[in-house]
């Protein structure tokens, strides 16, 4: 009986405490750095190639892409919350355990015995029927699946969300530049019409017109300045890191549309509205639900709990006694109804979020096919306006060559290129902004490869202790 305990106590499992200090976790969060060895062995691995210079200074989406999945916290616990989920397996693939109960007793009218104490023993071997640990483990499965397709999706959301954040980040870095190529212009604009007022060729109105003028650009240049500071801060929130560690990095985004026939393809819709992470991790959700109806539904047949037990009264001879029990619950005043009424339900509920997301991808995609063509349109039409006003910008300074034509008229001519750049680059923000918007939507391997997927499940910085 002894070395029974021992083989017990060590085969159970033992408790580690393993308690968080927030001190050191936020000093390991500020800590984190784009010059870390492990996201340079994560980096090359996925990217198959060697970084020779390390740590790099410039950064373009997909490596940042990559960093993200690295460092980002949520994909820690959208990891955490599979794990819990698989653990399920073990709880529902376990077997029920036998038990043992002794009851001694006290009896001094059993004739002939030189002992009045008996020693019952009785053991209880419980057998599950109607294959219920079969439908435990199928339901566990669909949960631990619905919970890998939910890591999946969140590994969705971290690049759409460096990618917005890198989009904003650049676009205002590229606004600000063209602002202050609009603002030098109309600083010497101003100086000019400045020298003519003073000379009386022009009126106070004309000067003050174009004073306004430089004023706003002053103040929309701060604005572009504050846009690309916060953009930068959510870069770096983006990847989960602090702002800190981007500091003395470049960042490069490329602003051509890549790929955008496939994902407005009626393949691609298609494709989405049955293979997108969290319509496979709803499926998982509704397969749970209807395994769990059949677990119910299977509960109405009672366990079978067998009995045998042994009866020592000191050795007296003859007096030995064994029996076999047998112990069945009769289901004469519940069937298990409200059990099976719930899950019957779970499965409607289950049901209608599938159909009611499928809708809501649906809608997506329209939405952003939509916002596609018309951010395309938009842009064809500030090519062409722009490639207007280039011509007319050599024109002005053909005719300044010529005489035809003073430095004012140029920089006016400088000054409004300079606005139709700008009216082209908000156009070619909203071009890809529509496109990250489609790419979500549609969440295509052409966008994150299925590689790329595997190897943010696997790989991944160490938990913060």
């Amino acid at each position: 009986m002894f070395a029974a305990i021992l083989l017990f106590a060590a085969g159970c499992a033992h408790y580690r405490p393993q308690p968080l200090a927030p001190e050191k976790t936020a000093a390991a969060l500020e800590s984190r750095r784009l010059d870390d060895a492990g996201l340079k062995k994560f980096l090359e691995q996925n990217l198959g190639r060697e970084f020779k210079t390390w740590p790099q200074t410039n950064w373009d989406f997909q490596e940042l892409t990559l960093a993200g999945f690295y460092f980002h916290p949520s994909l820690e616990v959208a990891r955490a919350q599979w794990l819990v989920a698989s653990a399920g397996l073990k709880t529902a693939g376990a077997r029920p355990n036998p038990s043992v109960s002794v009851a001694p007793g006290y009896d001094t009218q059993i004739p002939g015995n030189y002992s009045p104490w008996l020693v019952p023993v009785t053991f209880d071997l419980p057998i599950e029927t109607a294959g219920k640990r079969g439908k435990r483990l199928a339901e566990a499965e669909k949960i631990s699946e619905s919970a890998r397709w939910s890591f999946v999706s969140a590994v969705w959301q971290v690049r759409s969300g460096v990618r917005a954040s890198l989009l904003d980040f650049q676009t205002a870095g590229r606004r600000a530049s063209l602002l202050q190529k609009q603002f030098a212009t109309q600083n010497e604009i101003v100086r000019r019409l400045q020298q003519r007022f003073d000379a009386g060729e022009i009126s106070r109105p004309e000067l003050t017109v174009a004073q306004i003028a430089l004023n706003k650009t002053q103040s929309d240049l701060s604005a572009a300045l504050a846009l690309r500071a916060d953009a930068h801060s959510r870069l770096a929130e983006a990847l989960g890191l602090s702002e800190a560690a981007l500091a003395d990095k470049k960042f490069d985004f490329n602003f051509s549309p890549r790929d955008v026939p496939a994902l407005t393809s009626a393949e691609a819709r298609r494709v989405a509205l049955r293979s997108r992470p969290d319509v496979l991790a709803a499926l998982a959700d509704y397969a749970a639900a209807e395994a769990d109806l059949q677990l119910q539904v299977a509960k109405q047949y009672p366990d079978l709990h067998l009995g045998p037990g042994y009866a020592w009264n000191s050795g007296n001879a003859g007096d030995n006694q064994w029996s076999l029990g047998v112990t069945l619950e009769l289901p004469i005043l519940d069937q298990n109804q409200g059990p099976i009424a719930e899950a019957e339900a779970r499965r409607k509920l289950a049901a209608a979020k599938f159909i009611a997301l499928q809708a809501q991808i649906i809608g997506e995609i329209d939405r952003a096919v939509a916002g596609w063509r018309v951010a395309q349109e938009q842009l064809q039409t500030s090519d062409e306006l722009l490639t207007a006003e280039q011509r007319q910008q050599k024109s002005a300074e053909a005719q300044l060559q010529t005489g035809a034509a003073d430095r004012l008229d140029v920089l006016n001519s400088q000054l409004e290129l300079t606005n139709t750049l700008l009216t082209r680059l908000d156009s070619a923000a909203q071009l890809q902004r529509a496109l990250g918007a489609l790419e979500d939507a549609v969440q295509s391997p052409l966008t994150l490869p299925v590689a790329t997927l595997e190897a943010a499940q696997k790989t991944h910085s160490e938990p913060l202790k």
